[in-house]
């Protein structure tokens, strides 16, 4: 038995891979492949082949997540959220007594705009009470604004 006879007698009968074949023989992987290819039963070996592994993975797969853990992360952005609520509603509650101009203008930003001067503005066209300032001096810097019961809070 010649080289080639034992290359595909190994290949389609033993169904070894190239690689192994190439080393039990004495020859190049690519010499195995070369001869392997010029067979005509190569396309339908390699389908078979094909198919095979796909059903072993499907199954490793299947396996795998059924088993598999995920670690947890430890998530807090729900208690972010409630503390940022309390404190939104701390800015905006009845009881503070007291909310700043830009305060109100943060939490209403959508009625105002900026001007050329950079102030804001209250837009065209909305109807509001006299409390509700029209224009807001952005020209002094924020941390002169005073808040009254701010409170910061964290865990």
């Amino acid at each position: 038995m010649n080289n080639q006879e034992n290359i595909l007698d190994l290949y389609y009968n033993k169904h070894l891979k190239q690689k192994d074949i190439a080393n039990i023989v004495g020859v190049s992987k690519q010499y195995v492949s070369k001869v392997v290819n010029s067979d005509s039963r190569c396309k339908k070996e390699k389908q078979t082949r094909k198919d095979k592994n796909a059903i072993t993975r499907k199954g490793y797969m299947k396996e795998y997540f059924k088993n598999y853990v995920r670690s947890k992360k430890e998530d807090n952005s729900y208690e972010q959220l409630k503390a940022l609520q309390y404190q939104d509603s701390l800015e905006l509650s009845y009881f503070s007594g007291y909310m700043n101009d830009y305060t109100f203008a943060k939490y209403n930003s959508s009625i105002y705009h900026r001007d050329k001067n950079g102030n804001l503005r209250l837009s065209k066209g909305i109807k509001v009470c006299n409390d509700v300032p029209k224009i807001i001096n952005m020209n002094i810097p924020i941390t002169t604004q005073k808040y009254k019961n701010f409170y910061c809070f964290s865990k």
